[in-house]
């Protein structure tokens, strides 16, 4: 025997529903705060001559800059940018762009590893790594078409203040 909710009739159902539906309606507008009243139009005109003031502009957004004393998380926006302008290049698989461009932008090359743009037998690398070592943390890019989108992060750094697990290139140029 199953026991299913008896409503007298549809009118009465009704009236629930419309209860509900006032209740939760007078809930929401309370929360809400009342606009300002706008001054009266011909009021201020009358009374004082039209004054513009600027409206404000919106800020665009400064570029990331290197802070050398700051952390790895101060210069994650720049290391990030950097990343994202070379992955937008025609060098975007090409590890010395990356150290390069990160070397321009006032990274400590002798801090940098990246690792082999090909396999060994030859072939693209699925993806390629570069770090800079910061203190002891280590900002590390990826990118490549086994990748998307470039990825760029802060973790710590290894033991022996290396960044990047594996074999990487020499960067003797």
């Amino acid at each position: 025997m199953s026991r299913r909710p008896e409503f007298r009739s549809a009118s009465a159902l009704a009236r629930g529903v419309a209860v509900c539906f006032l209740i939760g309606t007078l809930a929401v507008t309370g929360c809400t705060s009342t606009p300002d009243p706008a001054p009266s139009a011909s009021a201020s005109a009358a009374s004082a001559p039209e004054t513009r003031t600027p409206s404000a502009t919106p800020s665009v957004p400064a570029e990331p800059v290197l802070v050398p004393a700051g952390s790895a998380a101060d210069n994650l926006p720049l290391f990030t940018a950097v990343t994202n302008a070379v992955w937008a290049g025609p060098e975007n698989v090409s590890g010395r762009a990356y150290i390069d461009a990160l070397a321009a932008a006032g990274f400590d090359k002798t801090a940098m590893q990246v690792t082999y743009d090909e396999t060994t037998v030859g072939n693209p690398a699925e993806s390629i790594q570069f770090s800079v070592q910061w203190q002891q943390e280590c900002l590390v890019g990826q990118v490549g078409p086994a990748t998307g989108a470039p990825v760029a992060v802060v973790v710590p750094e290894l033991a022996g203040g290396a960044c990047l697990v594996g074999s990487t290139r020499p960067i003797d140029w």
